[in-house]
């Protein structure tokens, strides 16, 4: 990662939680950019977490906690590192840079976290559902999703369909 002279370090957090970066939504793309010019030649994961029962955990630095947060792993082959950028995501506006054109193996997880939490990922070429039918409301994975009841249909079932 490349930062100008007067520019801070985003908050890292201890070497015993392995390598990870807490980056601001406005610093999270160039961060990302910035590992993958430094050899992070792998995106293996991204991924969005809800803590909506956990407003108050415990994050570093100036690091202000939100409803949802996406988690990114790159991995650098040649270096043999891995690190972990960690985003904070508000409720009211649930949206993220893509990484589609730093790594475009980041498409379709993506869309798992947009279809899955309802994370927007702002220029991504393709953000629909992938999981989930097109016609489906909500978000399954989000905390306050209502728990519901879904017939399970097998095809060689007997019995009305």
């Amino acid at each position: 990662m490349t930062l100008a002279a007067d520019e801070p370090a985003p908050p890292v957090a201890p070497a015993s939680a392995g390598e990870v970066v807490f980056a601001s939504r406005e610093e999270y793309h160039d961060t990302v950019a910035g590992f993958r010019a430094s050899g992070f030649e792998m995106c293996a994961d991204v991924c969005a977490v809800d803590y909506l029962s956990h407003p108050g955990r415990h994050l570093p630095g100036d690091v202000t906690p939100e409803r949802f947060e996406v988690v990114v792993n790159l991995l650098s082959l040649s270096q043999k590192r891995r690190v972990r950028v960690r985003v904070q995501v508000p409720e009211a506006d649930p949206s993220v840079s893509t990484l589609f054109d730093l790594y475009p193996g980041t498409e379709a997880m993506e869309r798992e976290a947009y279809d899955m939490h309802g994370i927007v990922f702002v220029d991504h070429p393709d953000l629909t559902r992938i999981l989930m039918p097109e016609d489906w409301e909500g978000h399954p994975l989000r905390k306050d999703y209502g728990v519901g009841r879904v017939p399970v249909q097998f095809k060689e079932a007997p019995g009305p369909r």
